[in-house]
Formats: C-alpha cells, structure tokens, sequence
C-alpha cells in the first residue's frame, strides 16, 4: 500500500463509483487521483469485500481499518512521522520560518529515521487539510488583531421591566492563537468602539502590529481596496500602541475569518448560555459574560493540542508590545473651515485661530477637557474646552491688531472713562451703549469719542457733550459736528427761550384749541 492515503471520504466515492462501469482513467479524473493511486485502492478495496451499502454504513475510523488494517507499530530502524502541530506552531511563531527549515531540523534530530524533503512537507499539508477552512490562513504571533461586532444584540431592560436599548456586543480575536475578547457596548458609535479597543488591550495585556476591522463606518471613512480612509482618531489610537489599521478588504469575508469564527463561538458558547437571563445594565451583561469568556479560552483544540489560552502564551503574548506606560486619552477630530472671524466650531462652541488662517481648513483634535486646533499638521491654538454653547473662547494673540484694542474696552470701563471726562460725557457714553440691541455695537462709537478726546481736549469735550444733549441728539455725530464748528466755545448765559416770539405770521398755541 502506498504510504500516502487519501481520506475516507473519497475512498467512500470510489467504492460507490466502482460499480458504475467507469474505467480507472475516468474514476481517476473524477476523484482528481493518479491511475496508479486509484488502480491500488481499487484492490485494496476489493481484498477487504466492502460494497457501497456496507461503506456508507461504516464511519471513516472503521472504513480506515477494515481497508488497511490496524497501525502497524513502529519498528526499530522505521521512520519518525513528523510532528505536525508543532510544525504549525513553529510556522506560525515566525514569518520567516519556512518548511524548508523545519525539515532541516527535523532530519538533523532524527537522522537516518527521518522522511525525506517531499515526504515530510506532503504530510504536513495532508495534516492541515483536515483543518477548518477558517484556520488554514497562515497568521504570525502577536501580529494582527482582529476587530469587529456581532451581528447579535442583549436587550436591557429598564427597571419597569420594558426594553430599554439593545447592547452591541464587541468581539476581538489574535490572529496566531484565536485567543477572544468580547464585551458589550450601548452603541457602536466612535467612544463605545475606541474604548473597546482599549479594554481588550487591557484584557490581553499587550499590543499587536495590526489591527485588522471589518470597513465599519466609525472607523473606516471610506472603504477602498487599495487606500481606505480612516478615522483620525482610530489612526490615533493605533499610533498610540506603536500599530496601524488595515481594513480587510471590502465583500472579503475570508481576510477576516478568525474573527468571524470567534464570533460565532462567542454566539454559540456565550449568548446562546446566556439566552434565559434577563439583564437590566451593561454592567451586569459583561460580569455574566466575563467567565464564560474565561471557559471559551481555556476550551481545548479539536485537532490541536492546548486551547486558546495556552497558544496565546506560547505564542502572541511574548511576541506582542507592552502596552504604553501612559494611558490612552480619548479624542475625536474633526475638519472645520476658519470663519470670516477667525473661530471655529466644536460641539456649539466657538474657538479662535489666528486671524490669518481665514477660510482655511484646518483639523480641530478635542477631549473631555482641552482642544486643539491643527493647520498642516501643525498646532496652532489649544484651549480648555467650554461645554457652554454658543459663546467664543478667544486668545487676543489669535486677533487683528485692530480688534485686539477694541476687545480690552467693556461697558463698564466705557461708562467709567466718560464719567472721568465729565457727567455729560459719561451721559453720552451710557446712551450709545444702551441704544444698541448689543453693548459691544456700540463699543466703536465710544471709542470714537476717545480720539475726539485726544484731538479736541477732554474741556472741550465735555462743553460738547453738554451741548448736544440740551439739543436733543446725544450721539458722537452731533458731537463731534459741534466740536468741528467751535459752538461749545460760545459761552451760555442762559437757557434757551421755551416761548416762541410775538409775529403776525406765528398762529400760536391757541390756534390750535
């Protein structure tokens, strides 16, 4: 019998064609075997006396046997068959080690006992044929982790016992060991998915190379084959772990099949457990799903030996970067074009830039409590954070030179300087100020009355002033009108007559009545 054996699904397909008048070229076209394989088997078959009826009935184990026979046992002198999990692992372990290699330290150990190159490598991929589809991607320790939710959701329930919201369930696993994380989240939005992240790093207790999401739209901007865009702040997390995030490819469910697998066991071996209990906080849904992760983790490999948490400290743990000594600061950015007066919006609020970056895109970067503001990767202002919406937070050395003055003044001081001048000035000063909606609409026109001050004197000012309010118009026009014409000079002896002279064309008052 040849020492390379097909598996017993296929030998169950040769028995049954046999009997179809078939020639063993055709049957070896069809089963995708060698003549002198199928010619072999065929007699093998024979010998044993196994129909098609009897081999449907038999499992593979009792086929195997009744075709072969028991394993021989090892004889002195016979060969060692290598050891292919540890060959798997050894793969694994490294990108740069190759079955060349391994052979070689496998013939060095065992010598003359050892197969020979081809024979040792054709076991090796027999052996991880029999793997799940899902497995036989070829991922290096402590390289890549892959993200992505559940398409399932837990209902949480209020205390009055009606649905309140449905939780997210989060899911991550390592590339190399399959090692899982999973928890709940209340959205899937960018905190819940960028805290998440940051959870299961904790949980890990180390950092990967990559990271590998699935193109979700809290991530990935816009998803590309070639050049996906992502979100500033998931590039800045990733650059705070020393990694980088690449998507898997759009509609390429295979780029990111170990999550999806650890999805589905999460599923099966988590929440299905879970499906009879009704939970009233996140809280209380990620206590209960704690241990069974603990259970999933510490379950054992069908085909391999260990479990998933045993690989991942042979393998990824000490391949994987420490996490960073600092913790990572939550920030979201955001792209803002400069308004005409030189602020920009985050959340309502309003913050100046430099003047000069008018019209400008610019990237504002904003946390719990500060913001900054970035023009070409440049900072170029940062403030504390206002929560208070509407109103401006402004630097004076963000301001034209221009505005700078004119935002020193307030209404108060405004009042006070008139008043130092005179009572009518300061009269003056109060009337523009409160005959606008706004105070600061009225700030120009007082400080045009300062430089009336400077060119005219305060004496002549205030004699002005005087002047306009008797007359009626207490505004800087009619100031300033009186001052260029020299009437505040004219001494008043007294008051201005109130009754109109005595005229044959005058009607008078009693005209009227």
């Amino acid at each position: 019998m040849p020492n390379e054996r097909i598996s017993m699904s296929k030998l169950k397909q040769l028995i049954g064609l046999q009997t179809s008048n078939l020639s063993v070229r055709e049957l070896a076209r069809a089963l995708g075997l060698s003549i002198g394989a199928v010619s072999k088997y065929l007699r093998a078959v024979r010998a044993a006396g196994i129909g098609a009826t009897e081999a449907e009935r038999l499992s593979e184990t009792e086929l195997e046997l009744r075709v072969f026979g028991p394993a021989q046992p090892v004889k002195p002198g016979a060969l060692v068959a290598p050891d292919c999990a540890w060959i798997h692992n050894e793969l694994k372990r490294h990108r740069h080690v190759t079955l060349q290699l391994l052979w070689e330290e496998y013939a060095q150990a065992y010598g003359s006992a050892a197969y020979r190159r081809s024979a040792f490598c054709e076991i090796y991929r027999r052996w991880e044929k029999r793997l799940k589809r899902s497995m036989r991607q070829r991922h290096f320790a402590g390289e890549k982790l892959f993200v992505d939710y559940a398409g399932r959701t837990v209902p949480i329930y209020g205390r009055s016992g009606g649905e309140s919201f449905r939780a997210q369930l989060f899911v991550s696993a390592l590339g190399a060991s399959g090692y899982a994380y999973a928890e709940a989240t209340r959205t899937q939005q960018l905190p819940d998915w960028l805290a998440s992240h940051v959870r299961a790093l904790e949980y890990y207790g180390a950092a990967p190379t990559i990271f590998v999401p699935d193109n979700p739209r809290v991530g990935v901007t816009r998803a590309d084959r070639y050049e996906p865009e992502l979100q500033r702040s998931y590039e800045e997390l990733a650059a705070h772990y020393q990694a980088v995030v690449i998507p898997a490819r759009p509609y390429r469910p295979k780029d990111k099949s170990r999550v999806e697998l650890t999805v589905l066991l999460v599923c099966r071996w988590i929440l299905a457990r879970l499906r009879h209990q009704r939970f009233f906080s996140l809280e209380e849904l990620n206590a209960a799903i704690r241990p069974l992760l603990v259970e999933l983790n510490a379950r054992s490999f069908q085909r391999l030996s260990g479990c998933r948490r045993s690989v991942f400290e042979a393998l990824d743990r000490p391949a994987m970067r420490p996490l960073p000594a600092a913790s990572y600061t939550y920030a979201e950015w955001k792209e803002r074009t400069v308004a005409f007066d030189y602020h920009v919006d985050v959340d309502r609020h309003y913050y100046s830039v430099p003047h000069a970056l008018v019209g400008h895109s610019v990237w504002a970067r904003f946390t719990a409590t500060t913001v900054e503001v970035f023009f070409r990767s440049e900072r170029v202002a940062t403030h504390v954070r206002s929560y208070q919406r509407g109103a401006h937070t402004t630097l004076p050395e963000h301001m034209p030179k221009s505005h700078r003055a004119h935002a020193q003044w307030s209404p108060k001081r405004l009042i006070q300087w008139g008043e130092s001048i005179g009572a009518n000035t300061g009269a003056i000063v109060e009337h523009l100020l409160r005959s606008k909606p706004h105070p600061e609409q009225g700030y120009r026109a007082c400080l045009g009355l300062l430089a009336l001050a400077r060119e005219y004197g305060e004496q002549r000012l205030e004699a002005a002033s005087a002047l306009a309010r008797r007359l009626g118009s207490p505004t800087r026009k009619s100031v300033k009108s009186i001052l260029e014409s020299g009437r505040d000079r004219r001494a008043i002896t007294s008051e201005l007559p109130l009754e109109l002279p005595a005229h044959d064309n005058v009607r008078g008052p009693d005209y009227y009545h």
